[in-house]
């Protein structure tokens, strides 16, 4: 591991699943174009991460801490439409002091609709400042056995 390297990075043995969280297109989702308005799939990022963070994380962590978006990089590759099925399957990456970084799928079945690499800033949900993820974390988002 080098000096640079965070504790809290995984390796490749304990990278964890995806996590998968189902979106409902909605009719105010849709653009003049008939298809999904491309501002959407952040909010359906955004949503995804935090459902990850709020499934895994302990109560008292979920209580304290908020997360706040730094970047996202998005790859368009299809449109998204009113009737589909939608999912987004994302995979926390590594979390290195107050940031954690995430890459997720949005997709229509086994068709890739969307790829987008995210950064985000961990904060204290009382002083909204940066707030270290700590140590403990690591067990509950890179398990030993994934």
């Amino acid at each position: 591991m080098s000096a640079n390297a965070s504790l809290l990075d995984p390796t490749p043995a304990a990278r964890p699943a995806a996590f998968l969280h189902p979106i409902k297109v909605e009719p105010a989702d849709i653009d003049f174009m008939g298809h999904v308005n491309n501002a959407r799939y952040l909010n359906w990022v955004q949503d995804a991460v935090l459902a990850h963070w709020n499934k895994l994380a302990p109560a008292e962590d979920v209580a304290s801490k908020a997360w706040v978006a730094l970047k996202h990089e998005i790859t368009y590759r299809k449109p998204a439409f009113l009737e589909d099925d939608v999912i987004a399957q994302t995979v926390l990456e590594r979390f290195n002091g107050a940031r954690a970084f995430y890459s997720t799928l949005i997709k229509r079945g086994e068709e890739v609709l969307a790829e987008v690499q995210s950064s985000w800033c961990c904060i204290d949900a009382a002083t909204l400042r940066p707030a270290r993820i700590g140590e403990h974390l690591r067990e509950f988002f890179f398990p030993k056995g994934e």
